[in-house]
């Protein structure tokens, strides 16, 4: 395995990972809750009238960043080989385990690691597990 130097950005990276950690901190301040996109969408289904605002629009925002950023020339729109099908495959079985994983990589991986929590120190390493996995079999066994 090779590293692609041409492509390897740790600094954007690690700015990236500050400004979600920053974030995820703002947020636990400000509404003494945990920025877990799964546990945030899941409190919609049913929606209840006293948390659904900041609801909607922190799941508003997770939409909109992306081609703000765009329009700023800060990022640019992924290319995805495999088809919006599997795309739309993969998201179903990542709502499965995160539901099945009592919450996702951002509320047990930044949030949860954050706060020194031994069920997701467990739930990050099956998560990071799973990754190595599939992006070996997918690169090396299926190629």
């Amino acid at each position: 395995m090779q590293i692609d130097w041409q492509h390897f950005t740790p600094w954007s990276a690690l700015i990236g990972g500050a400004m979600i950690g920053l974030a995820a901190g703002a947020f636990a301040l400000a509404l003494s809750r945990i920025a877990g996109v799964s546990g945030i969408l899941a409190g919609l289904i049913p929606p209840r009238h006293d948390d659904t605002d900041w609801r909607v629009a922190f799941l508003y925002g997770l939409f909109v960043a992306s081609p703000v950023a765009e329009i700023f020339g800060l990022s640019s729109r992924p290319v995805y080989a495999e088809g919006d099908g599997l795309l739309a495959l993969a998201g179903v079985l990542v709502g499965f385990g995160s539901r099945l994983g009592a919450g996702c990589t951002s509320g047990h991986g930044v949030c949860g690691l954050s706060r020194l929590s031994p069920r997701s120190l467990v739930a990050t390493g099956v998560f990071m597990a799973a990754a190595f996995a599939v992006v070996f079999l997918r690169r090396h066994i299926l190629a």
